[in-house]
């Protein structure tokens, strides 16, 4: 019996110290959102407290990957920083306008948009 193979990608550009940008590509979903985790989680230790997360490769989005966003969004702000959320594609935008998340978390269209919203030059 195989398992089924987790289908999310992450990948974590430094961009200052404190500043990550992630991006995202595949499913967030409940068998993925613990692996997001703890990458957030990792970069707030290590003093990056302001997080741009690329969505645009993000195919999949449940609520279990949505909860990780808004505790990371919540999480970052504890910390004096911020979460920007780019490019999202039409199925995972449904679902943070649908949530109200895009109301307290910044959308841009691009990571050079969201990291000068976060103070930085791209």
């Amino acid at each position: 019996m195989t398992e089924r193979e987790v289908n999310l990608d992450v990948d974590v550009e430094i961009r200052a110290a404190d500043t990550a940008v992630v991006s995202l590509g595949g499913e967030l979903d409940i068998e993925t959102a613990t692996q997001l985790h703890h990458h957030l989680a990792s970069q707030l230790l290590q003093g990056r407290r302001h997080l741009v997360l690329d969505l645009s490769s993000l195919d999949f989005m449940d609520s279990s990957g949505l909860n990780i966003l808004i505790r990371a969004a919540r999480d970052a702000r504890e910390a004096g920083g911020d979460l920007h959320l780019v490019a999202p594609t039409p199925a995972v935008r449904r679902i943070l306008e649908i949530t109200g998340l895009t109301m307290t978390t910044p959308l841009h269209a691009d990571v050079a948009e969201a990291l000068a919203a976060a103070g930085h030059a791209a």
